[in-house]
């Protein structure tokens, strides 16, 4: 049975592999200490946070959210830690509240590694804290136990974190709440405003005009809580039409009249059709549907895990209340009592899902009718359009990187899209431990398919860009990925063979640092035309395997110098690259790593929506087995510059 904690109860815990869950009314920090027998924190290695979510048998969120799960496993903690705290923060700077008072009481359970609820705790009574001890994990007499604890402090992270004896609270809570800054990063970005100039040409601009090329990325907004309800019945009323409008999308564009959708009949909801979202033109208007869809899902999961928990939570209220009087605990009260929360808790769980199913059923339905309707810049490799392809005279609004999707139906697919020009570079991690898929999959193998997964990217790049205006180098140190890159190398689509050892490395480097610097000084001298008549202007993508392979110190420094400053005047980066194969360099290239959108050659929940904080399932792109489409498009794009003489 669960033991519905007050604050300062404490109960035995069964098992010490563990999950703890923790659900917010806003977006809230979660971090973990541990402390001595004393219950001293006796350094920043012993706090799990967002800028260090890993210490030996405890792992924590790398951003706020409405909703964390903490894994603990306690047989694995050294053998110095006596206590484990479990912390809640607000985040500062993001527009969010700034005290607890003014939203839902959070709430944590500990759970089995099954889901089984061993104890829970509702933090009520907070008030002007921003920060709160919520419960504890401790050792005694050789058996863990936790304790409510809902200790607010407010004056933040920074005091709680000196309450339990950290030297420097102040120093880290900073870097704590710089970590969540830059975890904003790591999380899908909704789409920019569009201005009606539709901001798709690269101009060159003064310094007082930086001009949409040289504007910084959009940063997400704070997410929207998913908040408990106070009904008992959380769920929408069920039966009559299903509303096909989105009220909640939000488009700069003024309406535009979307395409006449099929009639309804009496009960049924309106049929779905391609490019119901206001724009300027059909892609703007796919591209803005996407994102509505992308949202909507995220929304609607949302609302079914936070249904879910309010009923599991008010179940468990309703049986401490029957069983806290003596005369239920004996004859057939307590059972019946345990019956009827069960059942109720079942009711309300089987409504919210006849609600999500309701909800991805028209989301299903808006993609069967979306997906081959899309252009090809936003397409799947295996959608016909690639087959009729042609090279564009003008750039697309986006490119699509991937597929997303979340575990209450991981066939509803969503496309992960990103602007045109690239606003930042993209990081495809090789690496084994990044994820459990990548370390169930051979070194070798992962390495192949990330280059694979680059090699994909960089040709829809070149085939979707009009002929001329985009050009690809390949730093390949070694040589070892040669089988991934000779479609390119066989199209004749580079700017130049792959490079290879130290010398290589460097030519390409220099040569495309020269190009920055000289773009950089001529914008800002507003003094385009004294560019070199030999330098290329057009937007350059340099593909980076094997990193540090054949890198020296000089060699890091550019990269760091091209991933900082290349977007801004177009040149960007595609990085394939285990982290772990350049910890030599130490915290040197952490910049570099976060300013890189890090995807994935396998499947793997890494990304974060902008609205609640899912984990999203990545899906690379990939090619149908025995489909040539590759070459076809590649092929495309060799007669596209020929047809236009470069």
């Amino acid at each position: 049975m669960t033991a519905e904690l007050v604050r300062g109860q404490n109960h035995t815990l069964p098992q010490t592999r563990l999950e703890i869950r923790v659900s917010a009314g806003s977006p809230v920090v979660a971090g973990a200490t541990l402390g001595d027998e004393n219950g001293v924190v006796r350094g920043a290695e012993w706090i799990a946070h967002p800028g260090s979510p890993q210490l030996p048998g405890l792992e924590v969120s790398q951003q706020a959210a409405a909703g964390h799960r903490l894994a603990v496993d306690l047989e694995a903690l050294p053998e110095t830690v006596h206590r484990v705290t479990v912390l809640l923060a607000l985040p500062v700077g993001v527009g969010g509240p700034t005290r607890f008072g003014t939203t839902a009481a959070p709430f944590v359970a500990v759970t089995g590694l099954d889901g089984t609820e061993i104890a829970t705790f509702t933090l009520t009574g907070l008030d002007a804290e921003s920060a709160v001890s919520a419960l504890e994990l401790y050792r005694r007499q050789g058996a863990w136990k936790v304790r409510a604890v809902g200790q607010g402090y407010a004056a933040g992270l920074a005091e709680m974190l000196a309450d339990q004896g950290l030297a420097g609270a102040a120093e880290l809570a900073a870097s704590i709440q710089e970590a969540v800054a830059r975890s904003l990063a790591r999380s899908v970005a909704p789409p920019p405003p569009r201005s009606p100039e539709g901001d798709r040409v690269r101009h060159v601009s003064g310094p007082s005009d930086p001009g949409p090329a040289l504007a910084a990325p959009p940063q997400p907004p704070a997410a929207t809580p998913v908040q408990p309800a106070d009904d008992p019945d959380p769920t929408p009323t069920a039966g009559g039409p299903i509303d096909y409008a989105h009220p909640r999308r939000q488009h700069a564009a003024p309406p535009t009249p979307p395409p006449a959708a099929p009639p309804a009949q009496p009960g049924q909801a309106a049929q779905p059709v391609a490019g119901d979202a206001t724009g300027w033109s059909m892609d703007e208007r796919l591209y803005n549907q996407i994102w509505g869809m992308f949202e909507d899902l995220a929304r609607a999961a949302a609302a079914y895990r936070s249904a879910v928990d309010f009923a599991e939570s008010r179940m468990d209220q309703e049986l401490d209340r029957s069983l806290s009087d003596p005369r239920n605990r004996i004859g057939g009260a307590g059972d019946r009592a345990r019956e009827e929360a069960r059942a109720k808790r079942d009711e309300l769980t089987a409504r919210a899902r006849e609600v999500l199913d309701r909800d991805l059923a028209q989301l299903a339905a808006e993609a069967a009718v979306v997906e081959p309707a899309l252009p090809a810049a936003y397409a799947g490799w295996d959608n016909p359009v690639w087959h009729a392809h042609r090279v564009p005279m003008e750039l697309p609004m986006a490119l699509r990187l991937g597929d997303l999707h979340l575990p209450e139906r991981t066939g509803l697919r969503i496309p992960l899209l990103v602007r045109l020009p690239l606003e930042r570079g993209i990081w495809v991690d090789s690496g084994r431990t990044a994820s459990e898929a990548a370390a169930l999959t051979d070194s070798d193998r992962l390495r192949r398919l990330a280059m694979e997964t680059a090699v994909l990217h960089a040709a829809r790049l070149l085939a979707v860009y009009p002929p001329g205006e985009f050009s690809v180098h390949v730093i390949d140190p070694a040589g070892s990925a040669a089988g991934q890159l000779a479609p390119l190398v066989d199209a004749g689509v580079l700017a130049g063979p792959p490079a290879a050892g130290p010398q290589g490395v460097a030519a390409v480097l220099a040569h495309l640092t020269r190009r920055v610097d000289l773009v950089q000084m001529a914008v800002r001298a507003g003094a385009a035309d004294s560019l070199p008549p030999d330098l290329d202007t057009g937007e350059q993508l340099l593909v980076v395997n094997d990193f540090p392979h054949g890198f020296d110190d000089r060699a890091v420094t550019q990269l760091r110098y091209l991933a900082d400053e290349g977007p801004a005047v177009g040149v960007h980066l595609l990085m394939v690259a285990d982290r772990e194969d350049a910890s030599a360099y130490g915290p040197v290239l952490d910049p570099l790593w976060r300013s890189l959108l890090r995807i994935t050659p396998v499947a793997d929940n890494h990304l974060a929506d902008p609205w609640v904080g899912h984990a999203w399932t990545y899906e690379p792109p990939v090619t149908p087995p025995g489909s040539r489409v590759l070459e076809q498009v590649l092929a495309a794009v060799t007669a596209a510059r020929r047809a236009a003489g470069r």
